[in-house]
């Protein structure tokens, strides 16, 4: 088949895809395209998939040859989403029922069906952001599972009595460390208090087939002993960390959430700050200056967040919850304001159905605070970018990029009736949260593609 440029725009379409005489392809016609990257949809246009990547966008018809061909009838069509901040394996009720309550085949076994439904709601790829190693990856990339694509930050990494330890008060510390909990004997947590072992931490990570690591350089809400203003790791400590990921031509991500711990990682080299409360001009101004991220999980300012089990089972979490609220009230207004460059981050902690409410009430609050088009660049094309921060050595999805509909991409692409940009409920946002009532998919999210691979077809 002979190529031609055609040139649209912005979009600056290009058949650079060849296809081949044994070519497997798919030809959409008759779509408009959110792009992932521009606040307008391109009406009445056709794209053809050529085995996994997106060979060809047009306004013009497109001869395709034996391509099976899928009618849009004017729908959207858009990037799959990805997940920037999720926990695959954390799928007990709460920390403390991980720890005590779940062994390791019923943890795989509901991860399993966690990814399933990730990606039945149009969630094509996926930035774990700890308590799991790369073996749900390669399953699914094997065919063996449905799923989205995974980048795997292996365990927690973090000092005895932060975020990353999962002990109860009972638990053996023969070691006086995590690896005496079930979080570090499954892998989940690595507890280092040391440049030495957070150095080895990272190392382990990266050998188990993390493409980036994690590290709780801050307190949280979620757990057991540590206040949310802790400042868990020192500069220092955090560039040991990132010398180790700088090695692998990878980086360091950070649950960070106080002033103090967002600028101290900045400075250290972190590349993408997690939670990050706290955000102000001057962390504006810092991340601007060394080309830093931020994801957020929103629901920390939904009226529902007390409800939560993994918060309200526990009263410490609980007390925390409230105090960080009253801490955070400047986040919205900052974000405003900077427009730093945001991924979208739900972080659920639970089942399929908890999970699934949680995601999409994240989705419509991201759209109540910061508007459609922000809130889908943070859903696709941004955190596209994000994931792309492992590096070309472990990318183990480096033939394209990801989050954004243009030739040599891969076909990770959703079919949504209606206008996302205008009404964030075709890709499942919802003002209800626990709420909300089961749902089986979402209705008018009516094609998945993966890879080059339809998942669900209901046109």
């Amino acid at each position: 088949m002979k190529c031609t440029t055609i040139k649209l725009s912005a979009l600056a379409l290009s058949c650079s895809v060849a296809l081949s005489a044994n070519a497997a392809s798919t030809l959409f016609t008759n779509v408009d395209i959110f792009n992932g990257t521009e606040d307008k949809l391109y009406e009445d246009h056709h794209v053809l998939v050529v085995d996994n990547k997106i060979a060809k966008i047009s306004k013009e018809s497109i001869e395709a040859g034996d391509a099976m061909v899928i009618d849009g009838q004017g729908m959207t069509l858009m990037p799959g989403l990805i997940e920037g901040h999720g926990h695959l394996q954390m799928n007990g009720s709460s920390l403390p029922d991980i720890e005590n309550n779940r062994n390791w085949e019923e943890l795989a076994a509901r991860s399993a069906a966690r990814a399933e439904s990730a990606l039945m709601s149009g969630f094509t790829t996926w930035r774990d952001a700890g308590g799991m190693g790369a073996g749900l990856k390669k399953t699914i990339d094997s065919g063996e599972l449905k799923g989205p694509r995974i980048y795997p930050s292996g365990a927690f990494i973090g000092p005895t009595g932060s975020h990353a330890d999962f002990r109860n008060f009972t638990t053996p510390n023969e070691t006086f460390n995590g690896p005496q909990s079930a979080g570090g004997r499954l892998g989940m947590s690595c507890t280092a208090d040391s440049i030495g072992d957070i150095k080895a931490c990272a190392r382990q990570n990266y050998m188990q087939g993390a493409t980036q690591i994690k590290l709780m350089s801050s307190g949280g809400v979620a757990s057991s002993f540590d206040p949310w203003q802790l400042n868990a790791y020192s500069l220092e400590e955090i560039k040991a960390a990132v010398e180790v990921a700088d090695a692998y031509g990878s980086y360091a991500m950070s649950h960070a959430y106080s002033k103090v711990s967002l600028l101290r990682n900045v400075e250290a080299g972190v590349k993408t700050l997690e939670h990050a409360f706290m955000f102000d001009k001057d962390v504006a101004k810092a991340m601007k200056k060394n080309g830093t991220y931020m994801t957020t999980n929103m629901t920390a300012f939904s009226p529902y967040l007390g409800e939560i089990e993994a918060i309200n089972s526990n009263p410490a979490s609980a007390r925390k919850a409230k105090t960080a609220q009253a801490a955070f009230g400047g986040y919205i207004d900052n974000v405003n304001e900077h427009r730093p460059k945001l991924g979208f981050h739900v972080d659920c902690v639970g089942g399929v159905a908890a999970c699934e409410q949680q995601a999409d009430h994240s989705i419509y609050l991201s759209a109540k605070f910061f508007g459609n088009f922000y809130t889908l660049l943070s859903m696709t094309s941004v955190n596209g970018e994000i994931v792309k921060l492992s590096g070309e050595t472990l990318d183990p999805y480096f033939e394209g990029p990801l989050g954004v509909i243009e030739v040599g991409a891969y076909a990770d692409i959703l079919l949504v009736e209606g206008n996302p940009l205008e009404d964030l409920s075709v890709i499942g946002a919802n003002e209800k949260w626990f709420d909300a009532p089961a749902r089986d998919g979402i209705e008018t999210m009516k094609l998945i593609m993966k890879d080059g691979k339809i998942y669900k077809n209901t046109l």
